[in-house]
């Protein structure tokens, strides 16, 4: 297995830099330091916005074929260094080593759908002669690209969610400076490491690390054209109420629920559940939190959601059959425990799991939790899950949507009525019909309402946030 090196350095404009070694990252399942990070501070954030600033006339000028040939050579270079990038995501994410090989499968699959849509930035032809007094005018207009833009990225998926603002920033022309999370910062490095090998100009990328208490120039900097913001809804509003006049695009959190109806096959779905609920240990904005069962198979899907839980292997993420790593962090896991036992002490059902060692959380499905309790009503962002029955569909559609998030929701039917209906009504950015809420493919629009954010990922549309539309009117005169 490959292994860390001993210092990594940040990047200012294009440049591998090493002003200090202050960030620890540490090995997310022993607890100890695994390599050392240098830290951007304040000047140097500075220096990179500066940087992309110059930078905004060179990449706007880029031909489609040069963004497009970044973006392969990156596609190229991840797929050979794919074993280091997946160890080094294993170890500073503490994310089993299955589900780190298929984020970077992930990663390469963001960049190459990037190389395709880089070419891709059509316009349109519209005529104007809706009336006498446009008679003899031409309109069309062009994407062109924002320019500067600031992109926050979370711990959980510190690769692929960094490739949804880099890829599609490089395919349409946008400089950026980006501030990865500071408890797994590699995998941006890595990508930052790789983008140096390339053509881009001077000042197109910095990627900086850096402490959230010095990180206030990535939101507040009038000199950024776009804030894209991936992490809790707390912080994400907060950024949004002072980014000025920049356009923001916020993906934030959820406490998906999935919807199991009467005719679905219960294996099936028990085995699509327990995936959705627990991969990497339910650190996903779009797990599985809330399990809707139709009151016919209540009994038996329970039972065999048990059982599947209860088989899960738990333990060292470097080993491959693990399937539950450690959380981020002990506080997380502590965090999580905390919710699961208020809910315990206000009537609700242990059905298994429940028990924390350290950062290690088992496996926890519970019933009867009352409305008001955390576990229930906020983002879980671990590996607990819930269960309730319903009688009614249509019912079924209003306890989904009784919640502040909106991300996606999952529906188990053999009923296409019920599932446009599921499509027309629950307020979410997603529905997935015989899936969990926790699917994603890289090129489809991700994203949710109310609390869960504004905008859309998913590389076209990304880049379609990244840039303005600018309009050309041509008066035909007699020749």
């Amino acid at each position: 297995m490959p292994s860390l090196k001993p210092s990594y350095p940040l990047y200012l404009a294009n440049r591998a830099m090493t002003p200090n070694q202050d960030l620890v990252v540490t090995d997310k399942f022993t607890g100890k330091p695994a390599t050392r990070v240098a830290l951007a501070d304040p000047a140097i954030i500075d220096e990179a916005i500066a940087a992309a600033v110059r930078a905004t006339g060179p990449m706007a000028a880029m031909a489609a074929y040069e963004r497009q040939a970044v973006l392969s050579h990156c596609v190229t270079r991840f797929q050979e260094r794919a074993d280091e990038l997946a160890h080094a995501l294993c170890i500073e994410a503490g994310k089993p080593i299955r589900d780190s090989r298929g984020e970077v499968t992930r990663l390469i699959d963001t960049f190459r759908i990037a190389a395709e849509e880089s070419v891709r930035m059509t316009g349109e032809v519209q005529p104007l002669d809706i009336s006498a007094r446009a008679k003899g005018y031409q309109g069309m207009w062009k994407r062109v690209p924002i320019g500067p833009c600031s992109f926050i990225s979370p711990f959980n998926f510190p690769l692929n969610l960094a490739a949804h603002k880099i890829a599609p920033a490089i395919a349409v022309g946008c400089p950026f400076v980006m501030k990865p999370a500071s408890r797994t910062p590699l995998g941006a490095i890595i990508i930052g490491e790789i983008l140096a090998e390339t053509d881009l100009p001077e000042g197109a990328f910095s990627i900086l690390p850096a402490s959230r208490d010095g990180a206030d120039l990535f939101t507040t900097d009038d000199r950024l054209k776009l804030l894209s913001f991936t992490g809790s809804p707390e912080v994400g509003w907060a950024l949004k109420a002072k980014s000025g006049k920049k356009k923001v695009v916020l993906e934030l959190g959820g406490n998906a629920a999935v919807i199991v109806d009467r005719d679905s096959d219960l294996e099936d779905a028990a085995e699509r559940i327990i995936f959705g609920a627990f991969y990497q240990s339910g650190q996903s904005c779009i797990g599985v939190q809330r399990i809707l069962i139709h009151e016919d198979i209540y009994a038996p899907l329970r039972d065999l959601l048990v059982t599947k839980a209860r088989a899960l292997v738990a333990g060292d993420p470097r080993e491959e059959t693990t399937f539950i790593g450690p959380m981020i962090d002990e506080s997380e896991a502590s965090r999580l425990e905390g919710w699961v036992n208020e809910a315990l002490a206000a009537g609700a059902t242990l059905l298994c799991g429940g028990d924390r060692k350290g950062a290690m959380l088992q496996a926890t499905l519970m019933e009867g939790v009352p409305r008001g309790q955390k576990v229930r009503d906020e983002e879980a962002f671990g590996p607990v899950a819930i269960l309730s029955s319903f009688s009614d569909f249509e019912a079924a559609l209003d306890e989904v949507n009784d919640s502040r998030f909106g991300l996606q929701a999952g529906i188990f039917t053999r009923d296409i009525h019920k599932a446009m209906a599921a499509w027309d009504r629950l307020e979410v950015g997603g529905v997935l019909i015989g899936d969990v809420p926790s699917y994603r493919v890289d090129n489809m629009p991700y994203g949710g309402v109310k609390d869960s954010g504004l905008g859309r990922e998913g590389v076209k549309f990304a880049m379609e946030d990244m840039t303005e539309i600018r309009n050309l009117v041509i008066r035909h005169r007699p020749i």
